[in-house]
């Protein structure tokens, strides 16, 4: 069977992405022929990749969605519609193929149908779209194939030519994806589906059990699946650490994934989405030997008479490591090498540096700016003599605790970490997770450093979303990482008197700030990054969490994403935009009050759980 494909494509930033060409490269083995939609516009380097992927390249407003694009596309066509058996109207709201497409194309070629697509959407009642009784089965029109009786009819030119106006995602559910199906079926069509609802009991599997979907052979995984709003899929019970592993499994191409993310994703979002803290043994786990990694420790040493327990956990790195002390004082480095000495290593450096300014940050920026650039390492560890003189004593004692432990717990659990390194390329860091006890970092872990970030992130041409409330980061500035994700820190030629003096090693001075933007490097660079905790302190955090979420939730009514808007209106953020769910919620809370509210209050929920429905539909 002959196949042209019409791809509509959009990227805010005018990129065409290396999961798109990825894709076309794999679908150029089952069709003829590409039309490449753009909405919008595409860089230079882009317009290249595209003329080079498609057979034309149409270039049209953003509008309509990839509605209107596929109208314009198919019209772009021209005589090539004539020259085959089947149109395919693909977007690229999805990574492909994570499973084979050819055993799709070879059932679906074989069904004696007029339309087909990969999955369908059940029937649901009321229509949360246009508040109408049903919102019928349909086909999701992210991959509608159509065959030549079906094109070249007139219902086929009349659906088109009386296309309402599509001015948001809504319109274009409510007048293309929910209706396409039912009224081709209703003009004598007959359609089938690769992989229908009927297969996962669930309203919507591509978002809803996507694991389950590639384990039955489907060869997509959608894109938003990685930056939906997390509370979203709390909801639905969706574990999305099984989607990244099925991912993985797969074959693809995590490094197309990860390359996607770091533009248009905020990075919480996709470590929370993607499940990528590691929860990992004292125990070596088994698997691939890590020791062949060449490890460098960069580790900056004020507190000197501390090195000798900085030298004991990095001795439980598998395959030894070559340390680079760095220290602001002769008499430090002479201490840091007589201890050297006392333990018989050899091969290391001592280095002495100018300044204290900037403390271990500068030491790395400035003093091991070499060693970032050079490839001498696989991984480079970075710590340093950690003391917390400002704090109180049990939160310095607890801070230092969560850093080494969730580093360097015991040799089988730096073995597990070097190991994550060694199965994933694209890892670029990892580090302890946020620590929250005895710290007020939850929901507010920026502190006054946001907007210095935001300025120094353009300065370095960092492309990343920032998170919203608390950035993905190395708090304490102790990890592990690839010396390439640290490299787009250097975009700039750093020196010492860029940093603060002693007096001014507060938030929102430079130290800080760049200890907020680790992990956005690593992200800028295109790796993904990974949180780290021992079993053990990831069963005092829990419990910690838990405690916390009881008594700070225990008066909000509502499910969790009503609870979570709710407080955080209520402590002066923005709602979101969700004024129904809102209500909703504010409702609740009168009618738990007063039951003599209750009549008016299920008028007022009962329009607010229209409006949710209509606002948070996914059935795309």
């Amino acid at each position: 069977m002959r196949r042209l494909a019409i791809i509509a494509h959009y990227d805010r930033a005018g990129r065409l992405g290396g999961y798109v060409e990825h894709f076309v490269r794999h679908l150029r083995e089952h069709v003829e022929h590409v039309v490449l939609v753009v909405n919008g516009t595409l860089s230079d380097q882009a317009r290249d990749a595209a003329a080079a992927l498609a057979d034309h390249v149409v270039y049209r407003d953003n509008s309509g969605f990839d509605v209107y694009a596929y109208r314009d596309g198919f019209a772009a066509a021209g005589r090539l519609v004539h020259e085959v058996d089947e149109v395919l109207l693909l977007n690229t709201t999805f990574y492909a193929p994570v499973r084979p497409l050819a055993p799709v194309f070879e059932q679906m070629e074989r069904a004696d149908v007029d339309f087909w697509g990969m999955t369908d959407h059940p029937e649901v009642r009321p229509n949360p779209i246009t508040r109408g009784p049903v919102l019928r089965r349909h086909i999701q029109t992210y991959w509608v194939a159509v065959r030549r009786r079906m094109y070249t009819s007139t219902a086929w030119r009349r659906y088109w030519s009386r296309m309402p106006e599509i001015k948001d995602y809504l319109d274009a559910v409510a007048y293309n994806e929910g209706r396409f199906t039912h009224y081709f079926e209703s003009a004598g069509f007959r359609s089938a589906v690769a992989f229908p609802h009927s297969l996962i009991p669930v309203q919507n599997a591509t978002m809803e059990a996507p694991e389950l979907l590639v384990e039955a052979g489907c060869p997509i995984v959608k894109r938003r699946l990685l930056f939906h709003d997390p509370l979203h899929f709390e909801q639905q019970a969706l574990i999305g650490r099984d989607t990244r592993i099925a991912l993985e499994r797969s074959g693809y191409p995590m490094e197309l994934v990860w390359a996607d993310m770091s533009r248009v994703a905020r990075p919480r979002d996709v470590h929370t989405n993607m499940g990528l803290l590691e929860v990992l043994p004292d125990v070596d786990a088994g698997g691939t030997d890590p020791r062949s990694l060449r490890v460098g420790v960069l580790a900056h040493v004020f507190y000197e008479d501390m090195l000798d327990e900085l030298l004991d956990l990095c001795d439980q790195l598998p395959g030894g490591y070559t340390l680079i002390a760095t220290t602001p004082a002769a008499e430090k480095r002479d201490a840091i090498e007589a201890t050297l000495r006392r333990r018989g290593r050899s091969g290391d450096e001592v280095r002495l540096i100018p300044s204290n300014r900037g403390r271990d940050i500068s030491a790395l920026l400035v003093g091991c700016r070499d060693v970032i650039e050079g490839d001498r390492f696989d991984v480079l560890l970075k710590i340093h003599s950690k003391r917390s003189p400002q704090a109180h004593y049990n939160q310095a004692r607890i801070f230092k605790r969560h850093l080494f432990e969730n580093l360097l717990h015991t040799p089988g659990y730096a073995t597990n970490v070097l190991r994550i390194f060694a199965d994933h390329r694209t890892l670029g860091m990892a580090f302890p997770a946020m620590i929250h006890i005895g710290y007020p970092t939850l929901g507010r872990a920026w502190l006054t450093n946001r907007e210095p970030a935001e300025r120094l992130a353009d300065e370095l041409g960092f492309d990343v979303p920032f998170d919203e409330l608390s950035p993905v980061a190395p708090y304490g500035s102790m990890f592990f990482a690839r010396p390439a994700a640290l490299r787009p820190l250097l975009r700039r030629e750093w020196d010492w008197e860029d940093f603060p003096t002693e007096g001014g090693y507060r938030d929102g001075e430079l130290a800080h700030v760049l200890e907020r933007l680790l992990g956005y490097a690593a992200i800028e660079a295109d790796f993904h990054v990974r949180t780290l905790l021992t079993t053990e302190q990831a069963a005092t955090s829990h419990l910690a969490l838990d405690y916390k979420l009881q008594e700070s939730l225990a008066t909000m009514p509502g499910e969790v994403w009503e609870q979570v808007r709710l407080a955080r209106a209520m402590g002066g953020h923005a709602f979101s935009g969700d004024i129904a769910g809102l209500l909703r919620v504010l409702a609740r809370r009168a009618v738990s009050a007063s039951p003599a509210t209750a009549r008016l209050a299920h008028t007022v929920l009962t329009g607010a759980k229209r409006t949710r429905a209509r606002l948070s539909s996914a059935s795309r």
